[in-house]
């Protein structure tokens, strides 16, 4: 088969499912391993847990950037970069139009009650995440007391990005002699250089400078997209005030509800703040440093995967990631859930995406239809 088919088998499969992969991250990688592992065979069980690895070990989305490795796997350097963006591109557009549909209609009472009902399900959203990711991240004594540390050191005012950054480090530089005071000393030294670090954020908004915010964050973001909510809320509603509250649970929900990669909740946040031509500079800002770091992994992809080293700075990453979820989910809900309505709303998606085990998408969807009927 030519390089060009390949191309096209790459920039079809992908770009179906920047429009149909609902779920979430965790979602999106078992729908890539069936599609490419089961069904097209494009690599075997052993290659597909090989890139899911690497692409855990640097920093971005984790299924965006798996579906780039898919694309090189397949069609070589060019498949990379069509996979990453007929996955990205789609999700980007819907987010895009609903933002303006935000934009124009967030003033009609009944798309204000649509948008009260959803906030207490995502809130739940979120919260389920964060359980999940703590059976997985918080498996040592060493990653609980990091994680501790991690909320400690956001409380005394830190940059979530040196946090994640700090927590990765002392875990990989102290190895076997790990000693809970270094996590005291990482809370200490973050604490110390918090307040320098938020000032920046404080300016003007204009497209450089949302694009320069998009790329920072999408170079510090590891695993999990829910990290993005701590950061967002750190730098862009108690930082700079960008947003409100209500605008980032509103940004959240809409990234939970379309398909593709959460990280298009930037798409929607660069059109409150740009317009159109804000959806696309931050956007192309989140999703930029994914191409680069994914580029730069393949060729190191057995050495990642088989490094000590690698293996305890990621876990150091998840540890204080869990304490940033836990925070913002915190915060979050003191936002959402304001009255004995948005309790039940709660309540009534825990049992459903919690015990139910209902898609979180069908949640929020159920709640905008009786916020557009009853409040």
């Amino acid at each position: 088969m030519s390089r060009f088919s390949r191309l096209r088998e790459v920039a079809v499969l992908f770009l179906r499912l920047g429009l149909t992969a609902f779920g979430g991250p965790a979602a999106h990688v078992a729908i890539i391993e069936e599609e490419c592992v089961r069904r097209r065979q494009w690599l075997t069980r052993e290659q597909f847990l090989d890139v899911l690895g690497a692409a855990n070990l640097i920093p971005g989305p984790t299924s965006t950037e798996l579906a780039m490795h898919v694309g090189l796997r397949r069609a070589g350097w060019p498949g990379l970069l069509v996979a990453g963006v007929s996955f990205i591109v789609p999700a980007a557009l819907v987010v895009g139009v609903l933002a303006a549909v935000y934009s124009e209609a967030g003033r009609l009472p009944a798309f204000d009650g649509v948008l009260r009902a959803v906030k207490p399900v995502v809130v739940v959203v979120v919260l389920q995440a964060l359980i999940g990711l703590s059976r997985t991240a918080l498996r040592s004594t060493r990653t609980v007391i990091v994680s501790l540390a991690a909320l400690a050191a956001v409380a005394l005012g830190a940059s979530e990005i040196l946090v994640l950054l700090g927590a990765g480090v002392l875990s990989a530089a102290a190895g076997r002699s790990w000693r809970p005071t270094a996590a005291v000393a990482m809370c200490i030294a973050a604490g110390a250089t918090g307040t320098a670090a938020a000032a920046d954020m404080s300016v003007a908004v204009a497209l450089p400078s949302l694009f320069a915010y998009f790329v920072k964050a999408g170079s510090a973001i590891f695993g999990s997209g829910y990290v993005l909510l701590a950061l967002l809320r750190s730098d862009l509603v108690a930082g700079s005030h960008w947003l409100t509250e209500g605008q980032l649970l509103d940004a959240i929900a809409v990234g939970q509800i379309t398909p593709g990669p959460v990280f298009t909740t930037a798409t929607f946040i660069g059109f409150l703040l740009g317009g159109s031509a804000g959806a696309a500079v931050a956007t192309v800002g989140i999703f930029l440093p994914s191409f680069v770091f994914t580029a730069l992994s393949a060729g190191v992809l057995h050495r990642l995967q088989g490094s000590a080293i690698a293996r305890r700075f990621l876990d150091g990453v998840s540890g204080a990631a869990v304490a940033l979820i836990a925070l913002v989910t915190w915060t979050l809900a003191q936002a959402a859930v304001t009255d004995m309505s948005m309790v039940a709303l709660a309540v009534s998606a825990a049992v459903l995406v919690g015990w139910f085990r209902l898609n979180s998408s069908w949640a929020i969807a159920g709640a905008a239809a009786i916020g557009a009927w009853l409040l």
